[in-house]
């Protein structure tokens, strides 16, 4: 009689052991679909790019360089409804801004463009990290987002810069001038030679 009421009594215990342990795991479930709720909040209400051209080049751009067509619309397009929709898109946005670097388009294939474009890149890339991280960082998503918008106004206003740059008419002979000045550092100097005996200024 006695083993059976302590096999009872241990019964009731492991029953009552699990149920706490089913009510712990449920209120930390809610607890984490809680957060997961806020974050995905914070990043839904942080995802506005600029994707529209703020200026004519830009606009020329859009029309003229498929990649930069390509980069705009995918910016342009929000996703919905869960983190991991944001995460595939903020992968693919990582993946048309790479493409930007291999086909700038001549006019714009200047250092002061490819260091736009590469800061660019590299901020787009921190998002796509920050996104992906098991723990997201909701705050430093929204932030690169705002740092992002920031670097494309910067590189379309360069672009524009260098547009209007080029409509500016050259004096006579400057065409020239910077042509010779080009070939002249091209051209090594090594047609005179240097007598190994002759005293050197350090």
């Amino acid at each position: 009689m006695k083993y059976k009421i302590a096999l009872f009594l241990l019964l009731i215990f492991a029953l009552q052991s699990c149920q706490d342990d089913n009510e712990k795991r449920l209120a930390e479930n809610a607890k984490e679909a809680k957060k997961n709720a806020k974050i995905f909040n914070n990043i839904n209400k942080a995802w506005i790019f600029i994707d529209e051209p703020i200026n004519e080049v830009s606009e020329q751009n859009i029309k003229t360089w498929t990649e930069w067509r390509d980069f705009i619309k995918e910016i342009g397009d929000k996703p919905r409804k869960t983190i991991g929709a944001f995460q595939k898109k903020s992968t693919a946005i990582s993946k048309k801004a790479m493409a930007l670097n291999n086909s700038i388009p001549n006019e714009f294939n200047q250092p002061a463009i490819k260091s736009r474009i590469s800061v660019l890149i590299t901020k787009i890339k921190m998002m796509d990290l920050f996104i992906h991280l098991s723990q997201i960082p909701d705050d430093k998503v929204a932030f690169l987002i705002g740092e992002i918008n920031k670097e494309l106004v910067s590189l379309e206003r360069q672009m524009d810069k260098i547009v209007e740059r080029s409509k500016v008419p050259k004096e006579q002979g400057e065409e020239d001038f910077l042509k010779m000045l080009d070939t002249t550092r091209a051209i090594p100097n090594a047609s005179v030679p240097i007598d190994p005996n002759l005293p050197r200024v350090e």
